[in-house]
């Protein structure tokens, strides 16, 4: 068995039918000329099947003795040569080249071996491992665009699962196997992040007939169990109220003042249902805008700029406007700013808890990002659970429950996290586990100080 280690350079031909005895006598002779260039040992002609349009295919190979024959080959002639063909035939071809390498084996056949077309390195999978060219391009079915999408979904041993799996049952996991440098069984860390936090607002938060509401009809108002039962009272009292004034019992017009006013109370009581803010006091029943005692305050300098009197009173004034509704609103568009800022900082404390550990920085920060992954994702179960256990009648105690041992393991899960990736001892960990909760604590309450302002701000 010999071994040829040169490369081949092939050429695709699709040709017209209504030139193709033509083209065929011209390639002839031009492969025979070319089986005399310096550097090829072998060239020929192939004839396989007709393309899709129905044009007649021609495919020939020229089999060099070196990559350096290959490569001056390159340099001087298929730009000219294929030019030329393509002014013979006035377009009608259409011409793809690629190299290829092979080996001899025992039966004279060739087995081609592909190769990058941008370096010229052998392939050994998709991508080429000098330059990361992919082998090639293709067009794929929609239902391989779909499949591709959903791939992660729908198979049990994707990266997605396996890494929310290992994320919710064993804390510590996921960042203790990165650092040691088993990774590409897991998704990466940041975008994982990402992908909990968006799938946590949209779940918490996102209210499709408040957002979408162009695309719903809108609801007549539905009477409330209450209100009926105060209308049917109402007709009720009006009725008996009626009979004793026929009866002589009692003078005057049933009903009216009194209904009248008991509705006009019932309607108050409507309109103060529902999420709002109330800023009124005991000073201030009225909820008037009462800025005197930032004014007295000490503030620095570059706060006090802009903490004017005059912008403190339209903010609160716009805050009072629909009872704190839009300052609500834009709190929550930014919450997710707001805990991504929290990131580092927590990092930091861990860097300073840690001093003697060798962990760089950005391990400590691995660490948190993990945790605030594990952080929404259980945040979504939660409110999943609680949306289907009240839309399959669940009892709500049971609801509560499940609620309160979820929100009981995020603190155990930190513990136990840093219990297997610091690798310290119960006395040590559950000192640092305290002083990072309350930093959390303290965190928490700054960033949603600085976002209440930001919001209030931009109103």
């Amino acid at each position: 068995m010999t071994n040829v280690s040169g490369p081949i350079y092939e050429v695709t031909i699709n040709v017209d039918r209504e030139i193709v005895d033509e083209f065929d006598a011209w390639l002839a002779r031009h492969v025979e000329e070319m089986s005399h260039t310096s550097g090829i040992i072998h060239a020929e002609v192939l004839e396989p099947a007709d393309d899709i349009k129905g044009r007649a295919r021609r495919i020939t190979q020229y089999y060099f003795d070196s990559d350096s024959g290959l490569e001056q080959y390159l340099a001087d002639q298929p730009e000219a040569i294929e030019k030329s063909a393509i002014d013979r035939f006035e377009e009608r071809i259409e011409v793809t080249r690629r190299v290829l390498r092979h080996i001899d084996i025992a039966d004279g056949e060739f087995l081609p071996v592909e190769v990058c077309l941008n370096c010229g390195t052998a392939l050994g999978g998709q991508y080429c491992g000098s330059c990361g060219q992919r082998a090639a391009s293709r067009l794929i079915s929609i239902w391989e665009l779909l499949r591709d999408a959903f791939g992660d979904l729908l198979e049990l041993d994707s990266r997605l699962w396996r890494t929310l799996i290992q994320m919710m049952i064993r804390p510590g996991k996921l960042t203790r196997d990165y650092l040691e440098g088993r990774r590409a069984r897991y998704m990466p860390p940041f975008r994982m992040y990402l992908v909990l936090s968006i799938v946590f607002f949209l779940v918490a938060f996102f209210d499709p007939r408040e957002e979408l509401s162009i695309l719903f009809e809108p609801e007549a108002p539905a009477a409330t169990e209450s209100e009926e039962s105060a209308n049917d009272a109402d007709a009720i009292r009006e009725e008996v109220m009626r009979e004793l004034a026929a009866e002589g019992i009692i003078a005057g017009d049933p009903g009216g003042a009194d209904v009248a006013a008991d509705a006009a109370e019932e309607d108050e009581d409507a309109d103060s249902a529902g999420l709002v803010i109330d800023i009124s006091s005991d000073e201030d029943p009225d909820g008037n805008c009462d800025v005197d005692d930032i004014r007295d305050a000490d503030l620095p300098e570059w706060l006090a700029s802009r903490l004017t009197e005059e912008r403190l009173k339209v903010m609160c004034d716009r805050i009072i406007a629909d009872d704190g509704r839009a300052f609500l609103k834009k709190l929550l568009d930014n919450v997710p700013a707001a805990l991504f800022v929290l990131l580092p900082l927590m990092a930091l404390v861990l860097k300073i808890l840690y001093p003697l550990s060798k962990r760089y920085y950005v391990e400590h920060l691995l660490f948190v990002v993990h945790y605030h992954a594990f952080v929404f994702l259980i945040l979504t179960l939660q409110v999943l659970f609680r949306r289907l256990g009240l839309l399959f009648q669940v009892p709500e105690p049971a609801i509560d429950v499940v609620a309160l041992a979820a929100s009981l393991y995020v603190p155990v899960y930190l513990y136990k996290a840093q219990r297997r990736v610091y690798e310290q001892g119960r006395f040590f960990t559950i000192l640092k586990f305290s002083i990072l909760a309350f930093a959390y604590l303290g965190g928490l309450f700054i960033i949603f100080a600085v976002a209440g302002i930001f919001a209030a701000f931009s109103i």
